[in-house]
């Protein structure tokens, strides 16, 4: 039995989520999870790289290293509280923040930043970060990069969807049966998740989100809007498909929006139909006919979204927890299990998810 430390901050940027797992030969159990907080300075630095601006040099590398230092803090409270040493953890598979995501770029790339020889430097431990470059330099999208890990955690025989909804939201179908037991038929990002709903509710209540959604009920789902929101190409964009919140930003809603009036609270509303019906068409069109639907991530909790996602699933939907599994430690756990399968020279990635021209080892080694 080996015991991997995952470590992931999503494109919401709400908080350090880790994950301790433990590896034993085909079986996977998330041991603990927690989560610690970002400073609200570096949150905005990290947010102000995603998009354009000046000195980003000098930016990206102050906030990769304050970034790093985080993560290195909340791993040592992490595994004092779990009363454990640096000796007790073979790697720790760390995501880092995605400032940039260009997969469809002339020439592709994507960035994560958070230095981890820091992370190595201050925790005593083996760091494997740097896990969607590969990918991308094999012809995929390097994104998402979880559904191999859903295949491993989930049953293998029910056909169901994986619905992880953060910042941006993403999918994985698993198609029950075979030889593989679940076997991975595709896995990809619907689009907006909690960004737009978080980034227009920060602007118009000064809260960093709309507690249970109770703002966007207050308000109507505006038809309108919501065809010329759907009209963005990346809706139609069969898989392999990837996307970041650099794609949808606060000018592209505002674009949308040109000089209409609208209240706020129906924005809000509109948007939450924007987020559920994305997801829900990409499930319908690519989605296989799953059994059920198990949703992971933060937007779970958001009930007036999860009352959206009801109405347009002719499905079942479970929240994770009710599939025995943390909902907020998912994605955390993959990067632990994605660290333990580099250790292992495992490929990370599945090329009907990515894209790929083949299977690769994901990552790069930081020794302690």
């Amino acid at each position: 039995m080996s015991l991997f430390l995952g470590l992931m901050t999503g494109t919401s940027v709400d908080a350090i989520d880790l994950a301790l797992v433990s590896v034993d030969g085909d079986s996977i159990e998330i041991v603990k999870a927690g989560e610690a907080p970002i400073p609200q300075g570096l949150k905005s630095a990290l947010k102000s790289l995603m998009l354009p601006g000046d000195n980003e040099i000098d930016r990206l590398g102050e906030a990769s290293v304050a970034l790093a230092l985080s993560l290195a803090a909340a791993v040592n409270d992490f595994l004092q509280a779990q009363h454990l040493s640096a000796a007790d953890i073979t790697a720790i598979g760390m995501h880092g923040q995605t400032v940039r995501h260009r997969p469809d770029a002339e020439r592709p790339f994507t960035l994560q930043i958070g230095d981890a020889s820091v992370v190595a430097e201050h925790t005593g431990i083996d760091v494997i970060a740097d896990f969607r470059s590969r990918d991308v330099a094999a012809g995929g999208q390097g994104a998402p990069l979880v559904p191999l890990f859903h295949e491993a955690l989930f049953g293998k025989e029910l056909a169901q969807v994986v619905i992880n909804i953060g910042g941006i939201s993403n999918v994985t179908v698993l198609a029950g049966g075979g030889e593989r037991g679940n076997r991975v038929v595709s896995g990809f990002d619907t689009g907006p998740g909690n960004a737009l709903l978080d980034l227009w509710c920060e602007r118009h209540t000064g809260q960093p989100f709309d507690t249970d959604g109770d703002w966007a009920t207050t308000g109507n789902v505006h038809n309108e809007l919501l065809r010329t929101l759907l009209a963005e190409p990346y809706f139609q964009k069969s898989p392999p498909k990837s996307t970041g919140r650099e794609a949808f930003t606060e000018q592209w809603l505002m674009s949308a929006l040109a000089e209409s009036e609208l209240a706020p609270e129906d924005v809000q509303a509109t948007l939450i139909e924007l987020t559920a019906t994305c997801i829900a068409d990409g499930v319908d069109r690519w989605g296989e006919l799953p059994e059920r639907a198990v949703i992971v991530g933060g937007g779970r909790r958001n009930k007036a979204l999860m009352q959206r996602l009801t109405a347009r699933l002719n499905i079942p939907l479970v929240l994770a927890e009710d599939a025995g599994i943390d909902g907020d430690a998912l994605e955390a756990a993959a990067f632990a299990w994605l660290a333990h399968r580099f250790a292992n020279r495992l490929p990370g990635n599945a090329t009907a998810v990515t894209g790929a021209s083949g299977e690769r080892i994901l990552g790069a080694l930081y020794p302690a």
